[in-house]
């Protein structure tokens, strides 16, 4: 049921329920490329650039760091404080938290980008290469998962 602007479901679950990719659903036995988080400059979400080996062939390494450099840049943005997100904080104090059943906070409306933002690469690069990148809320931000869909698991 409906409550203002969000759906039956919070929006991490939203974003997390497979939009985007192939069959609505994720691959189960095909190879995985997992990509790490980058914890050189401290515990914000930001993922290593490290062009890993098993998609030479597939995929130029200029196209998966701009992916991955553009994912870094939405939970940058996600988490940089501003005047903007304080007056949220703020104003969320002061009404119980009740604010957010009609709005949404800067940080889901963030993960949203990232999540529209998964669904076009997909559709523009990964796809069409027999590659499907996985959104990283659905793995709790821990990693970036790319199948490769013609291969089988090892």
């Amino acid at each position: 049921m409906p409550l203002g602007n969000h759906a039956a479901l919070t929006p991490l679950e939203d974003m997390s329920s497979g939009r985007g990719q192939a069959g609505g659903g994720l691959p189960q036995n095909c190879l995985k490329v997992f990509i790490q988080r980058d914890y050189s400059e401290g515990t914000m979400v930001k993922f290593q650039t490290r062009f890993p080996s098993e998609l030479g062939g597939r995929l130029d390494s200029q196209l998966f760091e701009y992916t991955i450099n553009q994912l870094n840049n939405y939970f940058a943005e996600a988490e940089r404080a501003s005047c903007s997100t304080y007056c949220e904080g703020c104003l969320a104090c002061l009404t119980g938290y009740l604010i957010y059943i009609c709005t949404e906070t800067h940080y889901e409306k963030c993960l949203r980008k990232v999540a529209k933002f998964v669904s076009e690469q997909n559709d523009r690069v990964y796809r069409p290469r027999g590659l499907l990148l996985t959104d990283p809320t659905t793995r709790g931000l821990r990693l970036i998962e790319i199948s490769v869909l013609d291969r089988p698991a090892s």
